[in-house]
């Protein structure tokens, strides 16, 4: 299941964390959303380490990571931010670039 990621844990959870992180930033009032957090929590089943972060509840991530439309995923590796996918994204899209 994919964790809920705030501005209390995120150093933890994805700025220290040892494999790859997918973010995924949504709301519960977006259609293209609620279509893509299957594809995320299918990917956090298969045991990528994915985070969810609700843009209302986390207006200062949205804010900080320059979020202006959703979803938007990120990926980091390390700390950094490595890749964005803007819009509904297939699931194996997003496979690829955790695998790389």
């Amino acid at each position: 299941m994919a964790k809920a990621i705030t501005a209390a844990n995120f150093e933890q959870e994805v700025l220290k964390a040892e494999k790859p992180v997918l973010l995924d930033f949504w709301a519960t009032w977006c259609g293209p959303c609620m279509r893509q957090g299957p594809i995320v929590e299918e990917l956090a089943e298969e045991g990528y380490c994915v985070g969810k972060i609700d843009v209302d509840q986390e207006p200062e991530l949205a804010q900080k990571f320059r979020i202006m439309s959703i979803p938007t995923l990120l990926i980091f590796r390390n700390g950094q931010e490595v890749e964005r996918l803007v819009g509904l994204t297939p699931k194996e899209t997003i496979k690829e670039l955790l695998d790389k």
